[in-house]
């Protein structure tokens, strides 16, 4: 049907005095003998529009449209409200488009986010959601923007694959078989399936896109990656959004500047365009969020090694939950306590123990560490990883034989070594996570649509 977005109404002078149709769900309602006011949302803005409806001069409020979360259309005239300056509708015709009766969920005016997530159909027509996805499209936007200003070219890597990227066996299997005892083996079970061998959902595009980079020399991808990994943490979901460059003829310098140089796009792309998000997020969820973001902005990211980060941990005169010593990963407490408490600001941390990162990274002259990468960012800890990938044949081999790691299902991957290989190198950002930076939002589960976790899904 024809009207107009709120987010019009509200924000061009031009609709004042003029009649309009508007169409949205009822966010409150105070109605009197007279009288009657509905805030109405139709998604397009943050904000509500309010329609007045005035009973002395004919215009009849049908009883369901002054329900919450009822849908209506209204036709009126726009005129601005003189106590705030705000535009607002006189209305003429209210019409109901769908009822909502009495057990409508948000009833209340502030829930707590782990009941909303309990109903995440609904939870969307909050103003947090409202904002939240606002946010994420905004972003989403954004990154191709980046790239493709750029001259990256976006390429559409497999969700199903037969090699576990990480190498480290957290993968979802995909099979059309299920349980059934009538094999002896995994291999026979296997070679009965629908492609013939073992395959699971991606947890990265990152080898594919290698591929593809060797050929086109700038690639990236955005989409969905999956990881079996039963950490029930504010940070891990089962199911998320990955942003996966690859860069022919890059070292990890260039990486890190690369990485960079897409947060601080990203984030100023964002605060141009959701202010009135941002005001929202800070007043609700996180102050200092402005004075943040502009920190992020306004100065260069800090660049730390590995070895001198776990010094600084030792020293440091607080007693962490995790021990610290030079080849373990680091715990969250770790990277926040780096990022807040002693740079309070984005840091790479770079040159990693070979042993607790991935098989493809590239290995250093000294024979321990590999050219890694990790941003972390104050209250969220890592949100990129990176690293310059081993561009050398037998060293690559050599890092996937200490692993036992099946060559056959890697052939492809080996021949980018046998066939003109190069310097390169990439990273993945975690979609979600730098959306829970910028927002202020503390829980993972509540910037993405449908958070899988274990144990959860609908």
């Amino acid at each position: 049907m024809k009207h107009t977005d709120i987010k019009d109404i509200l924000c061009t002078p031009d609709y004042i005095g003029r009649d309009v149709t508007v169409c949205g769900w009822v966010r409150t309602a105070r109605d009197s003998k007279n009288m009657a006011f509905l805030a109405l949302n139709d998604g397009t803005t943050l904000n509500h529009c309010q329609i007045v409806i005035d009973k002395n001069g004919g215009v009849e409020l049908p009883a369901e449209a002054a329900k919450l979360g009822a849908a209506i259309k209204v036709i009126g005239t726009v005129v601005v409200n003189e106590n705030n300056g705000t535009h607002e509708i006189n209305a003429k015709e209210i019409t109901v488009l769908g009822v909502c009766p009495a057990d409508y969920p948000l009833q209340k005016k502030f829930q707590k986010l782990e009941t909303l997530r309990e109903m995440p159909h609904i939870r969307v027509r909050t103003n947090t959601f409202n904002a939240v996805f606002r946010v994420r499209s905004v972003m989403a936007a954004a990154i191709h923007r980046f790239f493709q200003e750029r001259g990256f070219v976006y390429v559409n890597t497999p969700l199903i694959t037969g090699s576990d990227c990480e190498g480290a066996g957290e993968m979802f299997k995909v099979t059309t078989i299920g349980y059934s005892d009538k094999y002896k083996n995994a291999d026979e079970y296997y070679a009965d399936d629908f492609f013939g061998k073992r395959a699971g959902l991606s947890v990265s595009g990152q080898l594919e896109g290698e591929v593809a980079a060797m050929a086109l020399g700038k690639i990236y991808t955005f989409g969905p990656s999956f990881r079996a990994e039963k950490s029930n943490t504010v940070r891990h979901v089962a199911e998320f959004w990955h942003v996966e460059p690859e860069v022919a003829f890059a070292e990890l310098p260039d990486v890190i500047e690369l990485a960079e140089d897409m947060i601080k796009y990203i984030i100023r792309d964002y605060m141009e365009k959701c202010p009135e998000e941002l005001k929202f997020f800070e007043q609700r969820f996180q102050k200092g969020l402005t004075e943040k973001l502009l920190n992020v902005l306004h100065n260069d990211f800090e660049i730390v090694d590995y070895s001198d980060a776990i010094e600084l941990l030792k020293k440091a005169d607080v007693e962490f939950q995790y021990p610290v010593e030079w080849g373990c990963d680091l715990q969250s407490e770790h990277e926040r306590y780096i990022t807040e408490q002693v740079y309070k600001k984005p840091v790479f941390l770079i040159n990693y123990p070979k042993e607790i990162k991935s098989f493809y990274m590239k290995q250093n002259p000294d024979g321990k560490t590999v050219a890694a990468t990790d941003l972390l960012v104050p209250g969220v800890g890592e949100i990129i990883g990176g690293s310059e990938r081993e561009a050398d044949l037998d060293k690559l081999l050599a890092a996937m034989k200490e692993r036992n790691m099946s060559l056959d299902d890697y052939g492809d991957y080996l021949d980018l070594r046998k066939y003109g290989s190069v310097p390169h190198g990439g990273f993945g950002l975690g979609f979600e996570r730098v959306i829970m930076y910028v927002t202020g939002m503390e829980n993972i589960r509540d910037v993405i649509f449908y958070p899988r976790t274990v144990g959860n899904i609908r």
